[in-house]
């Protein structure tokens, strides 16, 4: 009996409707959904390999060859894994972050495009469920490949690029989990790359019901775009291929001062970069941004904060080719969500979670794994949302209970699931 009240108590947190927060900076993640693994896909996407890197060999510190410089804590994952999915979500909600700006190159099959659909329904699913926001930040390069690649012709871009937007106006754009600002729906560029007249977007966008509030790359696409959003600067990199602090903030003074004028602000914060391209073979590194123990993310995400923006875009939760994570790896664990979270902490009195509860997420997951085959433990986990992690945790001694009532046989996996999830220190890493 206690077991259903408390897991109705869960449902009726999940089902509450998601209310905008306007009384403070919404903050974003830019999210790639661009990673496949041999396990889930039946090969290893280039994300990870780059042509270059294998990573079925392992080293002698058990990790993966993969194209990065960093290493995630999970290992090398798929973007179509539910259970990383699940993780990163409930990673993002217990950080406070409000959701993710998923890199977005269209719906159709072609190239990998298809398969990045795919994987950001998925993860926008597991967004939902963990009541957190959404929102699509458009490559309209991809129009360019398809035209290149003869998928469609020139004369037809326009065309179909409107189809793009009727899809994102039909699958997403009308849902409460999409964010807004002022009750329109936000849409982001990285560009543009392709489309690059106002009068051009003004086509693509008249056939959404709402206007969207559309940002582009840098600067300000004047008058279709509301505003703009800032990158590491990488082009500004000096002669060695170091873009320095002071390079840095003078690019982003810059980028404020013309900002101090648009109706909207959608700014970016972001702790470094350090690129694998040169390694792999690729292409030239684009440069070094220096993380310089967390300070380069500090200090871009406080001038972010004094100039009130609408949202803070944080660049990026998992780009590791180009090293702009803040998703934690084996290299600086959690530092950013913890740099995240009292932040959120700081601006919001209703906030709730605490340093320590970053954990539970990697608790989870390596249960998950471990007991992939154990329906009792799953559909307890199942049960687990971030709304009330007090309740979720009950809620897990309860189902322990409750499974070991039925199977004495079964106590002492139990036991094993309990003390990994609860207190548990070392990772089951898939690698």
């Amino acid at each position: 009996m206690k077991l259903r009240i408390v897991s109705a108590l869960l449902l009726m947190a999940f089902s509450a409707s998601f209310a905008q927060d306007v009384s403070r900076p919404l903050i974003m993640v830019h999210y790639m959904p661009w990673f496949q693994t041999k396990a889930v896909h039946g090969y290893w996407g280039w994300h990870w390999t780059m042509d270059h890197y294998n990573p079925d060999v392992i080293g002698q510190t058990g990790e993966r060859a993969i194209a990065s410089h960093y290493y995630p804590l999970t290992g090398p994952y798929d973007s179509d894994d539910k259970n990383i999915l699940e993780y990163q979500s409930l990673l993002m909600k217990i950080a406070g972050i409000d959701g993710a700006l998923v890199d977005w190159y269209g719906m159709d099959s072609y190239l990998d495009y298809g398969v990045l659909n795919a994987s950001t329904q998925n993860l926008f699913a597991e967004l939902q469920r963990a009541q957190l926001l959404f929102g699509i930040v458009y490559e309209d390069q991809s129009v360019k490949h398809i035209v290149d690649g003869g998928y469609i012709t020139q004369a037809n871009a326009l065309a179909y690029a409107k189809g793009v937007m009727n899809y994102l106006q039909n699958n997403w754009l009308g849902q409460a989990s999409y964010v807004r600002l002022n009750d329109h729906p936000l849409i982001l560029t990285f560009g543009p790359q392709y489309f690059v007249n106002s009068s051009d977007w003004d086509t693509l966008f008249s056939i959404l019901r709402t206007t969207p509030l559309f940002f582009t790359l840098d600067n300000r696409l004047s008058p279709v775009a509301v505003g703009a959003f800032p990158w590491p600067p990488m082009w500004m990199s000096n002669t060695s291929g170091i873009l320095t602090q002071d390079i840095l903030n003078s690019y982003l003074a810059q980028y404020y001062s013309q900002a101090a004028g648009w109706p909207y602000l959608v700014t970016s914060a972001f702790p470094g970069f350090y690129d694998i391209y040169k390694e792999a073979g690729v292409g030239p590194s684009y440069g070094y941004l220096d993380r310089d123990s967390g300070f380069t993310f500090t200090s871009t995400l406080q001038q972010a904060l004094v100039h009130h923006p609408n949202v803070i875009q944080i660049a990026t939760w998992n780009d590791y080719g180009e090293g702009t994570i803040i998703e934690p790896t084996e290299e600086f664990g959690y530092q950013y969500l913890e740099i995240i979270q009292a932040m959120r902490d700081s601006l919001d009195a209703a906030f709730q979670f605490q340093l320590a509860d970053l954990q539970l997420p990697l608790r989870i997951y390596n249960a998950r794994v471990q007991f992939s085959g154990n329906s009792a433990v799953n559909s307890a986990l199942d049960r687990i949302t971030p709304t009330h992690l007090t309740r979720a945790r009950l809620l897990v001694i309860n189902c322990r209970r409750k499974h070991m009532s039925h199977s004495r046989s079964s106590i002492h996996s139990e036991s094993a699931w309990q003390r990994l999830l609860m207190r548990g220190k070392t990772p089951v890493h898939t690698r």
